[in-house]
């Protein structure tokens, strides 16, 4: 458990995602002075206007996932989106070997940058690197690598923000009744991801004198989501409010619920499905919430690649520099905001 002053973390958090959004909204970012760019940086219009042609290598993991899904095909649909830019796709996969192979192929036909989200950031981190050294910049997305020597700049979501964003808004919904049930389903606990978005949870409840009562560990699968939830329902007869870590696994979590007719409780949900969404809009579940965990990720990443390529700024920046590390919001979503985010979704 990390040990620091929660109510300073969130603002933290806020001041970090405000900065993210700014950078990313203005979709500019480029290279630093050190690659000829005159003082001032490039303006909005310079960013937006057609350069010279960018060939960008992306490689992400299978899709067997619907967050998955997204994070590729919007990849492909951001590039799409700009005439100076060809996009060379490697068949998504979770072999890292192939990957890997992937990747080299990538460095062999010399793009002009590569946007990857590897299966496994430690094991991946060589190859990016041999990139970098060949000149080509490489945005890592999602899975961190292990050194700072492997990625340009690195476009990650904010697990532990995700806690932290779920168990404010439960305290706000419950910080009355320190007696309350509050249960949590994660995802992988293998997983560091899900370790943070733990901590995240933990700490934001222990500020308003709650904690975890339940936890159960799924596998971000419909199937293991409806498993792990009728465990939970079974052991406790009585619940305040479920965080559920992960839409896709929420499906199966919805379903168990309701073939326990249970309603006693509500449930925050993670990373802000479609289907997620229409029930919030709908109001009609337990699901009153979710936590977005962008899968623009890699969109974002195709965009950042394009500038940098161009030794283009971050236009709205004082500062004529890209970011080397960009850590996206993770708001949450409800009844009331429900349609500013719903665009977005994913498809579980």
């Amino acid at each position: 458990m990390r040990s620091h002053n929660t109510s300073r973390t969130r603002l933290a958090l806020t001041g970090v995602a405000m900065l993210a959004s700014i950078t990313l909204l203005a979709g500019c970012t480029g290279g630093g002075a050190d690659e000829g760019v005159t003082e001032g940086g490039t303006s909005s219009e310079e960013n937006a206007a057609s350069g010279d042609k960018v060939v960008i290598g992306f490689s992400g993991p299978a899709s067997d996932h619907g967050w998955l899904g997204a994070i590729n095909s919007g990849a492909a649909a951001a590039a799409a989106q700009f005439d100076d830019v060809e996009l060379k796709v490697a068949e998504g996969t979770n072999d890292v070997n192939a990957q890997i192979a992937a990747v080299e192929t990538f460095i062999n036909e010399g793009v002009d940058a590569i946007v990857l989200l590897p299966s496994d950031g430690a094991a991946l981190t060589n190859v990016a690197i041999e990139a970098m050294q060949a000149g080509i910049p490489v945005i890592n997305v999602d899975r961190e690598f292990s050194s700072p020597f492997a990625a340009r700049t690195t476009i990650l979501g904010d697990n532990y923000g995700m806690g932290v964003s779920a168990g404010t808004y439960i305290c706000e919904q419950l910080g009355d009744n320190p007696d309350a049930v509050v249960a949590e389903i994660a995802g992988i606990d293998s997983l560091p991801l899900t370790q943070d978005r733990s901590a995240g949870f933990a700490d934001a409840l222990e500020d308003c004198g709650l904690e975890v009562s339940a936890r159960v560990a799924a596998e971000f699968t419909v199937q293991s989501g409806e498993a792990v939830t009728s465990q939970l329902l079974s052991a406790n007869p009585k619940i305040d409010a479920i965080w559920n870590h992960d839409d896709d696994q929420g499906i199966g979590v919805l379903a168990a619920i309701e073939a326990a007719g249970r309603d006693e409780f509500f449930m925050v949900g993670g990373a802000g499905s479609r289907n997620a969404m229409d029930a919030i809009a709908a109001d009609d579940s337990v699901l009153k919430a979710t936590i977005i965990y962008p899968s623009t990720q890699a969109a974002d990443g195709i965009a950042l690649a394009r500038l940098i390529a161009q030794a283009k700024t971050m236009s709205d920046l004082v500062t004529p520099s890209v970011a080397n590390r960009i850590v996206l919001d993770a708001p949450v979503v409800t009844k009331e905001n429900v349609d500013q985010f719903i665009d977005l979704a994913f498809t579980s």
